[in-house]
C-alpha cells in the first residue's frame, strides 16, 4: 500500500501531514507523563496503607502490653485468673480497677485473654485475632 499522496489529490490523510511526527511525540510524552503520574500515586498509596498497618500494630503491641500488665496484677492480688476483660474493669474488690477499658486492638476488636497461659512462665496470654479478624487464620499478635 503506498502511503504517499498523489500531487493532484485534494484529500490530506493524517500520516501525510509533515508535522505529524511531532504530535505523536507530544502523545507519547502526555502518555509518559500520565503513566509516572499514576505509579507514583500507586507508589503513594502503598506506602500509605503500610504505615497505617504498622500503627495498628503498634497500637495492639502497645494494648496487650497494658491487658498483660493488669492480668497480672489481677492474679498477683486475688490469687486467680480473671473470668473475662470485664472482671478487669470492674473487679470482685470495689477498690481496685485494672483497666480503666475494655482493651482493643488497632482494628478495633476486643482482645482476647487466655488466662493460664500455655507455658508455665506465662500468668497469661493475651491475644489480637489480627488484620484479618478471624482466630482461625494465622495472623494473630501475641
Amino acid at each position: 500500500m503506498n502511503r504517499r499522496r498523489s500531487r493532484n489529490s485534494p484529500i490530506l490523510l493524517p500520516w501525510e501531514r509533515k508535522s505529524a511526527w511531532l504530535g505523536r511525540v507530544a502523545f507519547q510524552r502526555r502518555f509518559l507523563g500520565v503513566l509516572l503520574l499514576a505509579a507514583g500515586v500507586a507508589v503513594m498509596s502503598f506506602a500509605y496503607r503500610a504505615a497505617a498497618e504498622r500503627a495498628r500494630t503498634r497500637a495492639t503491641r502497645a494494648a496487650i502490653t497494658e491487658a498483660r500488665r493488669a492480668v497480672t496484677v489481677f492474679v498477683a492480688e486475688l490469687g486467680r485468673c480473671p473470668h473475662s476483660t470485664v472482671e478487669l474493669l470492674h473487679p470482685p474488690k470495689a477498690a481496685a480497677r485494672y483497666l480503666n477499658e475494655i482493651p482493643v486492638d488497632g482494628w478495633g476488636r476486643t482482645l482476647y485473654i487466655r488466662c493460664p497461659g500455655r507455658t508455665p512462665e506465662d500468668v497469661a496470654e493475651v491475644i489480637s485475632a489480627g488484620p484479618q479478624g478471624s482466630f482461625l487464620i494465622d495472623d494473630h499478635i501475641l
